[in-house]
């Protein structure tokens, strides 16, 4: 176990906490405020796009620093003071430059604690998922809470939720030490010459196209749920029963990818993700199937989460570990998941709410393809 287990579990706990609560309510709470539909879809949509910028900047300024718990630090006091504009904010515009300088800040966040722990964790993953897992515990008790405390108090107290969260994300920065990062006897190739192989431009397609998918899940899936006729308290229950699957996944997955590999969880994850999002569309009114299709969270993301990180191992260590979960989270969260929720948004307009689910659907089918291009690449062109 590493020695920073309990550390890291409450840093991911707190941040995960903040950062579910605030993505499943902040549809309601724009909504509550005017915004339209497209309006909602541009301000969702800023979680993403800066994933393509945060990441990449914080994760350079770390690994050249070899500061990343100062930069954790900073970027989380400057998310807190970012974040005081929801309290006074009333137009888009000025919505828009919030969501701009928070997730400027908190994008990076994610990405540098689990390059602190890959790094910790010496290239052996066996405690990976039960650290993880803490996240998710952190997103479903947070979630949860949150809905009864917006029925019982509107809304407009999401502010206050979510921003007590990220004092706690603060907070718990200051456990963290420093973790001096795994030595190699020979130099790693430049990164650029990592980025134009073809077995990793296909494997960060295919991310891209999944996690594109899930925005259908984190930009719309609370108000099509209320579009639907469900209560916060449902929607909040729908959430954390998905969270609850994925907690379980992270728990248990040690033995799995022991014994099948990460291509072969990958490829089942892609497989369950193509059922699930056709599911949510084609039975928002059946309870049963709605909460089936939550379950198969754990494999959507707990498992394909887990099978890129290993994946990603191939590539991307030592001095290029935290540039290397900095590119995984911007180009697969950052531009996948921003170019996925605009274009959903657009499908939700013009061909009706349930249209998202299907084209999510068919984007985890282009994952899958593009993951199969990857792993036959990587087995013809051996390792370099």
């Amino acid at each position: 176990m590493p020695a920073q287990a309990i550390s890291f579990a409450l840093f991911l706990c707190a941040y995960y906490a903040h950062a579910g609560t605030f993505s499943t309510y902040a549809t309601l709470f724009f909504a509550g405020k005017g915004m339209s539909v497209g309006q909602i879809g541009v301000l969702m949509s800023m979680i993403q796009v800066l994933r393509i910028v945060g990441p990449n900047v914080w994760g350079y300024v770390a690994d050249h620093s070899e500061r990343r718990v100062w930069v954790l630090r900073m970027t989380g006091v400057a998310a807190l003071t970012a974040f005081s504009g929801f309290f006074f904010g009333q137009t888009f515009v000025q919505f828009l430059l919030a969501m701009v300088l928070l997730n400027l800040f908190t994008s990076a966040q994610g990405p540098l604690c689990e390059a602190l722990m890959l790094s910790e964790m010496r290239g052996d993953l066996t405690y990976y998922g039960r650290i993880r897992l803490w996240g998710s515990i952190g997103f479903i008790a947070s979630v949860m809470a949150a809905a009864y405390a917006l029925d019982a108090f509107g809304i407009m107290a999401l502010p206050w939720i979510a921003g007590g969260l990220l004092v706690c994300v603060v907070l718990a920065s200051l456990r963290l030490k420093e973790v001096k990062r795994l030595e190699h006897k020979t130099a790693p190739p430049p990164l650029w010459t990592l980025l134009r192989r073809r077995e990793v431009i296909a494997f960060f397609c295919s991310t891209a196209l999944m996690v594109s998918a899930h925005t259908a899940l984190y930009t719309f899936y609370s108000l099509y749920l209320e579009r639907h006729g469900y209560s916060k308290a449902f929607i909040g229950t729908m959430w954390s029963l998905g969270v609850t699957a994925e907690v379980l996944l992270f728990y248990f997955q040690a033995p799995l990818f022991r014994r099948w590999g990460a291509r072969r969880l990958m490829y089942a994850a892609l497989g369950v993700g193509v059922l699930r999002f056709a599911l949510i569309g084609a039975a928002p009114q059946q309870v049963a199937l709605l909460a089936g299709a939550q379950l198969l969270h754990a494999a959507t993301f707990a498992l394909h989460h887990s099978a890129s990180v290993t994946t990603l191992q191939r590539w991307f260590s030592g001095p290029l570990q935290a540039r290397g979960q900095a590119l995984f989270i911007s180009l697969s969260y950052g531009i996948g998941g921003s170019l996925g929720g605009l274009f959903l948004a657009q499908c939700w307009q013009r061909l009706g709410p349930q249209s998202v689910y299907y084209v999510a659907s068919m984007m985890v089918a282009g994952a899958a393809v593009a993951a199969g291009l990857s792993f036959r690449w990587q087995r013809e062109d051996g390792p370099r």
